[in-house]
């Protein structure tokens, strides 16, 4: 459920960046800016002090960088959703935000309906993963990374039904969607996942497509829509 009124920081070193950002945010009734800072270690101090419930963060900044800012910011206010920034759209720093607990990534030149749309989203613990950008940088670099050993391990866990649900996760589809190809209601999906996420030890719907690629799961390529 989105917050009543829902708390956004804002982190990149470049301040026009950041100033339109705060436009955006602040042009809406339910949301409001918690803070902004230039850095990974101004978001870990804004994170601990605030505690948004979003914090949208560039990959790419001096000192410390993004991805080595999410353990901390995550470790200071566990119910923060970080969203990343980037101006690639196919970027390895982006997937190993995701990895490291990241919720989403935006480009920089996303619109303003975009941005609040990713922003209500991941408020709301739909992680964005319907946007074919996520997909297909997770596909990018799964597709590079090397199998593990021991993938049927984790998997092994999961019962039919929560395989096919975590398959259906990875290609993108909408809890909806979901229901609608397993033939269940939207409620009995939405406990499905909780239970792959808790099973499999993982955050979120981002680590949880991540974790079907890299478990072999689901093939790079492969596609839940007609």
């Amino acid at each position: 459920m989105i917050p009543a009124v829902c708390s956004v920081a804002i982190i990149d070193d470049q301040p026009l960046i950041r100033a339109g950002l705060r436009m955006v945010v602040e042009s809406q009734p339910d949301l409001r800016v918690a803070g902004e800072g230039g850095d990974g270690a101004e978001a870990v101090a804004l994170a601990r002090a605030h505690h948004p419930d979003v914090l949208l963060m560039d990959v790419r900044m001096p000192g410390v960088d993004g991805i080595r800012a999410i353990p901390g910011i995550l470790a200071a206010s566990s119910a923060t959703r970080v969203i990343m920034l980037t101006t690639f759209d196919l970027d390895e720093y982006v997937y190993a935000a995701l990895r490291a607990g990241a919720s989403a990534f935006l480009l920089k030149d996303a619109g303003p309906e975009q941005i609040l749309a990713a922003v209500r989203g991941v408020a709301a613990g739909d992680v964005l993963l319907a946007p074919q950008l996520t997909r297909r940088l997770v596909e990018q670099y799964v597709a590079r990374a090397p199998r593990p050993s021991s993938a049927d391990g984790p998997l092994a866990a999961l019962t039919d039904r929560e395989h096919d649900v975590l398959a259906a996760l990875a290609q993108g589809l909408s809890n909806a969607e979901i229901g609608a190809r397993l033939h269940v209601s939207e409620g009995t999906v939405k406990t499905h996942v909780s239970r792959v996420l808790a099973k499999l030890g993982l955050r979120d719907r981002v680590q949880a497509v991540i974790a079907a690629y890299e478990l072999g799961l689901v093939v790079p390529g492969e596609s839940g829509r007609a």
